[in-house]
């Protein structure tokens, strides 16, 4: 194991799949001269040289649209938003061009390519740059959505993802980028669509993905303490999602929690508590409860910023009243 950052992690992965595969390229808003708005790809322009590693002006939908054609001619673009927040300018490509090509051709053209980049809250940075997309994404047929919790999720997820011969959706989170974990030395991949349990436990589930899960494995910690048992489970991949893993575990605890950064509505914590509806229901003790993010608009103070995102406390107490405990 060697411990690096989640930002490392990331540039580890491009960089060993760009010498991997001639046909894989990264471009994006500062990744080159810059080293990225946020460092991920430092140092690769050194390495790879400007034909392979490409400072784009600010047109998300011009790049995007750039990186579908490559896709389609064969090459693996990795397509780098400086936030997801301006990738909402490039929806026409992800969605209307890249998820559907494939279909829409016949199978003629498939679009082998990763959009990455950082999404969800940062530090004050209010309300048109914090918000969680993630569901937005998931409910395009044709597209793939990975959101790694950690640094070795990171690397082995978006390994996965450039080899992948459909559009995958990468969300990174920005607060994530400097945190350090052990990530496995040498050729390290982690199959896309496969849930990890990263605590296991035997009287609740909590669910969460992304920063959320460092929350819930402290929700765990805290709820230990008080006797109760929880297993955190994170699902990695938002889609294809390992609904198998989620309805062993609440088969195993029947009692379930599921934690997003994103808004309630129609959310990925929804989705997810249908599955768990539909076909786990008699495992179920309690009715499955959510903790999300508020339902407004991010705001730029920092106290009116902690109200508005989920907090370690209100994991605690969803879980000991999903538990009777309350």
């Amino acid at each position: 194991m060697n411990k690096i950052t989640y930002r490392e992690a990331l540039n580890q992965a491009m960089c060993e799949e760009m010498e991997r595969d001639a046909n894989v390229f990264l471009m994006g808003e500062e990744v080159a001269e810059y080293n990225g708005a946020y460092k991920v790809s430092q140092g690769m322009l050194d390495r790879f040289g400007p034909k392979r590693v490409i400072d784009t002006p600010i047109t998300e939908l011009g790049f995007a649209g750039l990186g579908v054609g490559a896709a389609m001619t064969g090459l693996r673009p990795i397509i780098e938003f400086m936030t997801w927040n301006f990738a909402i300018l490039a929806m026409d490509q992800i969605v209307n061009a890249a998820a559907k090509m494939l279909y829409m051709s016949g199978g003629m053209y498939k679009v082998p390519m990763v959009f990455r980049g950082p999404g969800g809250a940062a530090a004050r940075v209010a309300a048109q740059h914090s918000q969680s997309l993630e569901n937005w994404m998931a409910n395009v047929p044709g597209l793939k959505v990975v959101m790694p919790s950690c640094a070795a999720d990171a690397k082995g997820l978006l390994k996965s993802a450039i080899r992948d011969d459909d559009p995958v959706v990468f969300i990174e989170n920005e607060i994530l980028y400097g945190e350090v974990g052990d990530v496995p030395a040498g050729e390290y991949t982690i199959p896309l669509g496969k849930a990890d349990i990263k605590r296991s436990g035997t009287d609740i589930t909590l669910v969460a993905h992304s920063r959320m899960t460092g929350f819930a494995l402290q929700a765990a910690e805290e709820l230990a303490k008080q006797g109760i048992s929880a297993e955190v489970l994170d699902p990695r991949t938002i889609r294809p999602l390992d609904e198998r893993t989620i309805l062993q575990s609440v088969a195993k605890t029947n009692h379930c929690v599921i934690i997003e950064e994103g808004w309630r509505f129609a959310g990925i914590g929804a989705e997810i508590s249908a599955r768990i509806m539909e076909k786990g229901f008699d495992d179920l003790d309690a009715p499955v409860l959510r903790v999300t993010g508020k339902d407004v608009p991010m705001a730029y103070a920092a106290n009116l910023e902690r109200m508005t995102l989920p907090s370690v406390a209100e994991i605690v107490e969803a879980a000991r009243a999903c538990l009777g405990r309350a």
